[in-house]
């Protein structure tokens, strides 16, 4: 199981109350998770914090299941306990607005990591608190859905600092040459293969693309380098504290995945927006190799899964006889949606598009209060023993 480290004030602060440390362990537990220590540790406030400027705060670390990728940061985090504590009636609602932005894909990226998903938080500003959280959430989706970076390599910039369309291409080491991140230099990518093989932390993926004819690179219009996953972002369009326009691309072997990052990442942090849970989504054509248009895609997708699941079939599972209404507000309380045309024979759930945990009915059975429905069971489970057992005298 992955573990979140959460500040307990700022953690507070977005619940609207404090806990204990033992109240706060009984709240992970009904809801299914794990509180598994508290510490005091020096943490960043955002910014690209230097050591020597962190400061001392009391840190939860909790265990999510390793399928919650909407858990991985303290803003998905509060926004589940929220609602399964009532805080909030319902998750807020995303919403899509008109595309403006365009990526062209060229043909040759098939060759070496051939998708990329894009969004664009506009007017959003983060704190110095938001800002750490976002680097902290994409390093956990890196080492954890992202396979470190195999299947999804995750690049945020400033979207005032370059200029649309872009190009997605796959081009010789020798041709692509640029500042990478903190540093001033301009190096070639062969060049930053050789000086990344000592860097602790981005040594480990250079095996990625290293022995590739061509690698990946993200271009704007002016032929800036946006990106070279799944290595290295650009110095020139990094985030700061002072970003307000902020282009997310995520480029990938695995599609599929590449969505479902794209979709936590947006969820929790359009929160900061002006227009909260707007997100303006990108054009992504595919081209073919003579330059034409072989596809179309708008992401993210953001539209609701329904799953299907009877009463029946969810009580046989869990052990405890619930009618659809008790299973409905269980279900309410876990950010999913029973929409209006289900019955007592059937229900129909909309599973929001960040909860890529749900793909089938035996997974809307397990969305429950844990604690509660599992202590009846286990009394179920007794008494029927009990009955059974002759009394030896």
């Amino acid at each position: 199981m992955p573990t979140v480290s959460v500040v307990r004030d700022r953690l507070f602060e977005e619940l609207g109350r404090t806990y204990t440390d033992e109240e706060f362990d009984e709240l992970c537990f009904e809801y299914g998770l794990e509180l598994d220590d508290v510490v005091e540790e020096k943490v960043g406030g955002g910014g690209r914090i230097k050591q020597g400027e962190e400061e001392i705060a009391t840190v939860y670390k909790v265990d999510v299941p390793a399928n919650r990728y909407d858990l991985l940061c303290t803003e998905g985090l509060v926004q589940a306990l929220r609602v399964f504590k009532r805080f909030d009636e319902c998750a807020p609602r995303l919403s899509l607005t008109e595309a403006k932005c365009v990526i062209q894909v060229k043909a040759e990226t098939k060759e070496i990591r051939p998708f990329v998903v894009c969004a664009v938080l506009r007017n959003i500003s983060l704190s110095p608190a938001a800002y750490q959280s976002l680097i902290d959430l994409q390093e956990k989706l890196h080492h954890n859905i992202c396979r470190q970076r195999s299947l999804v390599a995750i690049g945020t910039h400033d979207f005032d600092r370059i200029e649309g369309p872009f190009t997605y291409e796959a081009l010789p080491p020798k041709e692509i040459r640029f500042a990478p991140l903190s540093l001033p230099k301009e190096y070639s990518a062969d060049e930053l293969m050789a000086l990344y093989e000592t860097d602790t932390k981005l040594k480990a993926y250079l095996r990625l693309i290293r022995t590739a004819p061509k690698y990946p690179v993200i271009f704007d219009s002016k032929r800036r380098v946006c990106s070279m996953p799944p290595i290295i972002n650009g110095d020139h369009s990094k985030i700061t504290l002072d970003t307000r326009n902020m282009f997310i691309e995520c480029t990938a072997t695995d599609k599929t995945k590449a969505l479902v990052v794209l979709n936590v990442l947006v969820s929790a942090f359009s929160r900061y927006c002006e227009d909260a849970f707007s997100i303006e989504p990108v054009r992504i054509e595919y081209l073919n190799y003579d330059g034409t248009i072989d596809s179309v895609d708008q992401t993210p997708h953001l539209d609701a899964t329904e799953i299907i699941a009877s009463p029946k079939y969810i009580s046989s599972l869990i052990g405890v006889d619930l009618e659809a209404q008790e299973i409905e507000t269980l279900l309410n309380r876990m950010m999913l949606e029973v929409t209006a045309g289900s019955s007592s024979d059937e229900l129909k759930v909309l599973c929001p598009a960040y909860r890529a945990d749900i793909l089938h009915a035996c997974d809307v059975a397990e969305v429950r209060d844990t604690r509660t429905l599992s202590i009846q069971a286990a009394e179920t489970m007794l008494r029927h023993f009990a009955l059974g057992c002759v009394a030896n005298v």
